[in-house]
């Protein structure tokens, strides 16, 4: 794989490489509407779940599809893909009653970072 350069970079940008991968055949845990709640877990390295969203409920909105898993890429240990879902938070439910009644947070997180509430 290599060191990352800016001309690597670039080469890639131009080549349009996708994280996306084909499934396995497995089915999505999670359904459009349905709601789900983050783990709360603090890993010393690479995550994409925010430390302010970590044991929140959420709705899925969105199956994205099947993407290399970010985290396991990051420290070098392949693709794991997985599901990835855009989840949508309430103010409320992230800042308690500061926030405002229409504040809203969408999160694109990974199938291993969601469990049922």
């Amino acid at each position: 794989m290599g060191k990352l350069t800016a001309e690597r970079l670039a080469q890639i940008i131009e080549d349009g490489h996708s994280h996306r991968r084909e499934g396995d055949g497995t089915a999505p845990r999670f359904a459009e509407g349905q709601q789900v709640r983050t783990i709360n877990h603090h890993p010393g390295g690479h995550t994409r779940l925010p430390r302010y969203a970590m044991g929140r409920t959420g709705t899925v909105i969105r199956n994205q599809g099947v993407f290399a898993f970010a985290d396991t890429k990051a420290r070098g240990e392949g693709d794991c893909p997985q599901y990835c879902y855009a989840v949508r938070f309430e103010g409320s439910e992230l800042w308690g009653n500061a926030a405002h009644r229409r504040d809203a947070v969408i999160l694109d997180l990974w199938d291993s970072y969601l469990e049922m509430p």
